[in-house]
């Protein structure tokens, strides 16, 4: 049985229109190598594709850090017992990817790629929203984030081509990442709507991250490629933008689901994305699976 069967098939209320059953994150521990002969680009021998990806997994250890505590403040408000063991599940999960980057963002640093300085500004940030945001929008910060997650998971690593495009080496540790980031991708929106989180701070604080997490990781793949000597890479830049807004146009293609946030009917499950997962789950995961 899928996990969306299961999920449909014992479907709890948790103050959505639609009811959705919470599904519980499995906690992988897997133990990534990252050996010493990894070329430099190893996405497509790719400067431009490559260094998005370091950009972002320099985000991750701090992000994910702030998610778990966003919903760990209101885990003592959660009645339900099947969004407790997802909770638990969710932390257990985000825990385990910030310390898998941190140890890919210390690798990558170590090949050149200057990440430790991108970590601290994400972490600046992220301090930042503790001391100025209330709990409430914390929270809603951490579930738009987490639908972006999922939908660059499913709709972009899980979906077209490019874990068959990196090092073989390499891919296992996305595919994991975008695995789980599917998986638990409801947990923090089903916490909001349990505690009773506004609609408008939910959506209002979406528009703030789409803001937010483009020109962030723009400006970090610029710095990283300017670092890299790549900056006035031509080919590199229009192989890039083609592959995200032109054809196929990955990026340009999320849109339809990025926008179905907005409603007031939203719940990440409608998005059946669970034959990409269970995919990539025989072919990357193995025993971890």
């Amino acid at each position: 049985m899928t996990a969306l069967a299961r999920i449909a098939g014992s479907a709890k209320a948790l103050g959505q229109s639609a009811k959705h059953a919470v599904f519980i994150p499995v906690v992988r521990r897997p133990d990534f190598d990252f050996p010493a002969d990894l070329p430099k680009y190893w996405w497509d021998n790719d400067p431009a594709k490559t260094l998005l990806l370091a950009a972002l997994s320099a985000s991750f250890p701090a992000g994910e850090r702030f998610f778990i505590d966003s919903v760990r403040h209101y885990q003592d408000q959660i009645t339900d017992p099947e969004l407790q063991k997802a909770i638990r599940g969710f932390i257990g999960q985000e825990a385990h990817h910030s310390k898998e980057h941190k140890l890919l963002n210390g690798y990558l640093e170590e090949r050149g790629i200057g990440l430790g300085r991108l970590d601290r500004e994400i972490q600046g940030f992220m301090d930042w929203m503790r001391k100025n945001l209330s709990p409430e929008r914390q929270l809603a910060h951490t579930v738009a984030v987490e639908h972006f997650t999922a939908l660059l998971a499913e709709e972009f690593l899980l979906k077209y081509d490019p874990l068959d495009q990196m090092d073989p080496r390499m891919a296992p540790i996305w595919a994991w990442h975008a695995i789980e980031e599917s998986e638990h991708k409801a947990v923090a929106f089903d916490v909001y709507k349990a505690i009773g989180g506004s609609e408008f701070v939910r959506v209002t604080e979406m528009m703030a991250v789409s803001v937010l997490f483009p020109v962030f990781s723009g400006i970090h793949l610029v710095q990283l490629m300017k670092e890299a000597g790549e900056l006035g890479n031509v080919k590199s830049w229009v192989q890039g933008v083609n592959y995200m807004f032109g054809k196929p146009g990955v990026f340009r293609k999320l849109l339809p689901a990025y926008f179905k946030y907005y409603s007031p009917n939203f719940h990440p499950w409608n998005h059946d994305a669970t034959p990409l997962v269970e995919k990539a789950k025989k072919k990357w995961l193995g025993d971890w699976a």
